[in-house]
């Protein structure tokens, strides 16, 4: 797979050339374009429990596309429901935990499966449920607004808004937490944070779905009334 990205930083496209037989795993949903001799299969990837697992307690599609080149080379354009950039990472070199929702696309070779981070909490939305990518190739990410990564040093501790993590090393220890009591839970805006240490690359989105959502719900018509001009 060779990926080159456009339009960055707002509205990110990947473009992703493959090798007549190459094949792509994606995300449900995530294709815009694609030329005319490439093929596309859906299924449950990894069988019927592993699937469960990951749209359930990741928050990804049920099922997942594979793309097969067919009759000579292919692309396929690939795009995120939210305007932001895109990441091409390289899973070789170790493991990496991604933010369920920032998942684009992946070469066969490498897994994608789900790991429970912590419960979202009855009166907050910031729960954190993390798809953990590994194997061998590469792997396109999304984020809501632009992307900021940070390298931690060893043993150099960051705070961050479960809102904002897009994805970070598998070996980083982490701690998923409240913000201060249950009053500023509620009320501080803030929610889950979780709190996370060196060495290793942390990848931040700069706008929160979660705070967009607090923001657009109550702007909504309400009642069936309509909203005024």
């Amino acid at each position: 797979m060779k990926t080159d990205v456009l339009y960055q930083p707002a509205f990110a496209l990947a473009r992703c050339a493959i090798e007549p037989g190459e094949q792509l795993r994606a995300e449900a949903g995530a294709m815009v374009a694609m030329s005319s001799n490439i093929e596309i299969q859906t299924s449950a990837t990894g069988g019927m429990l592993k699937s469960l697992k990951r749209s359930f307690l990741g928050g990804e599609s049920f099922f997942m596309n594979t793309f097969t080149a067919a009759d000579g080379p292919g692309e396929i354009l690939f795009g995120a429901a939210l305007p932001g950039d895109v990441r091409v990472l390289d899973v070789s070199p170790g493991p990496l935990m991604v933010q369920s929702g920032a998942f684009l696309v992946a070469e066969m070779d490498v897994n994608v499966d789900t790991k429970f981070s912590g419960g979202r909490g009855f009166f907050a939305t910031g729960g954190l449920f993390m798809l953990r990518l590994e194997g061998r190739g590469q792997a396109v990410i999304a984020s809501y607004g632009a992307l900021h990564e940070m390298q931690l040093a060893a043993g150099q501790r960051y705070t961050i808004d479960t809102g904002h993590v897009v994805g970070f090393d598998a070996n980083m220890p982490y701690n998923l937490r409240r913000v201060g009591g249950l009053k500023s839970t509620l009320f501080s805006g803030e929610g889950f944070v979780i709190d996370i240490e060196g060495p290793g690359s942390v990848l931040l989105q700069t706008r929160s779905q979660d705070a967009f959502l607090s923001w657009l719900v109550p702007q909504l018509p309400k009642n069936g009334g309509s909203s005024a001009t």
